[in-house]
């Protein structure tokens, strides 16, 4: 049979390489039909003026692929089923049936009655919070380092050894924690995870049982709060003041919760800092009841009024603390990857958990990180967004007490990547919402950090993802909106 193919010396295309494209496209476009013949390689290299062993190149593609098959004596056919063919399937149709509601398990009912996501909206300004600066993170370095990890050895590709995370990670990870944060540890105490959430939902399944009762900050972190609702904890909010967790509440409660979830460097969303008698309390409190603090330090690396606070962990010394940490707000979120300090004892049931969940966190990813980190990169980093962040902060409280006067009240310490303030308002923090919107400018409502939602007029502020322009900007348009 004659194949009209066109073989060029003039592209960059290797010619073995034409040959087996445009084969392929004669098959896959049916000029050349299943089970039909093709030339023998010594006839199709004559006709095309081209050497016996490009041409068996192109062949032996084809055919590794799964175009061809050889029959032995007759020479080279289409293969009755081509690969792609096996991709797709027939469409199957089914007469109308009423669909029947599929039950959930009671896991599966508390997740449905959980509140909806809210579908993020484009705005001219955001103050949306927990969203770092993208715009300066050092893409061209991390860029760097990922393409030297892909070329150095491909170990990457396979399954990981263990599930609890690549060791020189744990390893940069723990030396980290030790001098940036007081935590005490050894890398065998960290678990790398999948976020924060992942950590917080491990813990949750291994700990706290139907029913068990799990105190909280309130108002406090909804994501910890829905995980815990959704395993079936029975939430006790616990009230705050300026000093953070009332811990004296933890010790008149009339119920001794299983565990006891804070944010101590930096509280959320309010941004108090839990004080160092309380933190001594509360550590008393744990020994005394037997119970266990998740301590959940989320971006306590940003402090501007000074260096930042010890762990909590870092005071305990009967191990009751439980440490949470993510690169997501110093790094970037797609990243998908923080850890989880744990007591001694719970590292083996940690571990097998961590496998049946999702086997391993990706070993790439976690290999370019160790050495983003141990190269001091992430500290650098670090450096330079504080002075940054510094500056965003210091122009939205200027901003906030020029339009709103010394009526507006900011709560919390010079830290973190958002500011909470409660604002003097004669109408519903959704109407504000609503208001701030009309104007192009995004604002979050704190009453849904409550346990028991309030409108108060307070609103949390996330200043690190806009500069100081837009900040001003956005301060001058809500002012605004929110005029009678």
């Amino acid at each position: 049979m004659e194949l009209a193919l066109v073989i060029d010396p003039a592209l960059s295309v290797p010619l073995h390489q034409q040959v087996y494209s445009q084969l392929r496209w004669a098959i896959l476009s049916g000029r050349v039909q299943a089970g039909q013949r093709l030339p023998a390689s010594r006839a199709l290299a004559t006709s095309l003026g081209l050497s016996r062993t490009t041409v068996t190149q192109g062949y032996d593609q084809l055919m590794s692929e799964g175009y061809v098959q050889t029959r032995l004596g007759a020479g080279t056919y289409v293969c009755d089923l081509i690969p792609e063919s096996l991709l797709t399937t027939k469409t199957v149709v089914h007469p109308p049936t009423v669909a029947n509601e599929i039950p959930l398990s009671d896991y599966g009912h508390r997740v449905q009655q959980s509140p909806p996501r809210a579908q993020p909206r484009e705005f001219d300004i955001s103050f949306r919070y927990g969203q770092p600066a993208l715009d300066l993170f050092p893409v061209e370095l991390w860029r760097k380092l990922l393409s030297k990890h892909c070329h150095q050895k491909n170990h990457w590709l396979a399954y990981a050894t263990t599930s609890t995370g690549h060791q020189p990670l744990r390893q940069a990870v723990a030396d980290y924690l030790k001098h940036a944060r007081a935590v005490q540890c050894t890398p065998d105490q960290v678990i790398i995870t999948n976020g924060s959430q992942q950590a917080l939902s491990l813990i949750t399944q291994l700990l706290v049982n139907l029913g068990d009762p799990v105190a909280m900050e309130e108002p406090g972190y909804r994501g910890a709060r829905h995980i815990f609702k959704a395993n079936g904890a029975q939430l006790l909010p616990i009230p705050l003041d300026r000093d953070g967790l009332r811990v004296d509440q933890l010790f008149n409660h009339p119920v001794t919760p299983r565990l006891v979830y804070v944010t101590p460097s930096h509280q959320f969303p309010t941004g108090a800092l839990l004080s160092l008698p309380r933190r001594l309390a509360l550590l008393q409190w744990a020994r005394q009841t037997g119970a266990l603090i998740v301590e959940d330090d989320y971006d306590s690396e940003y402090r501007y009024g000074g260096r930042p606070i010890p762990s909590l962990q870092g005071l305990d010394s009967h191990g009751s603390v439980l440490y949470v940490g993510t690169f997501s707000k110093v790094m970037f979120p797609s990243l998908r990857l923080g850890y989880l300090v744990l007591p001694k004892s719970l590292v083996e049931v940690f571990d097998k958990a961590k496998w049946l969940a999702d086997r391993q966190p990706p070993t790439l990813t976690q290999a370019v990180l160790a050495e983003f980190i141990a190269e001091g990169h992430l500290e650098r980093h670090i450096r330079k967004m504080r002075l940054c962040y510094g500056r965003r902060r210091h122009e939205l409280v200027q901003a906030l007490y020029e339009h709103f006067g010394q009526t507006v009240e900011i709560f919390g310490d010079s830290a973190g990547l958002h500011v909470m303030a409660k604002l003097p308002l004669l109408f519903t923090d959704d109407e504000a919402e609503a208001r701030a919107a009309m104007a192009g400018v995004e604002i979050c409502s704190a009453q849904m950090q409550y346990e028991v939602p309030r409108n108060k007029g307070e609103f949390v502020f996330g200043y690190t993802a806009i500069d100081e322009d837009q900040i001003k900007t956005g301060i001058h348009l809500i002012a605004k909106a929110f005029q009678p």
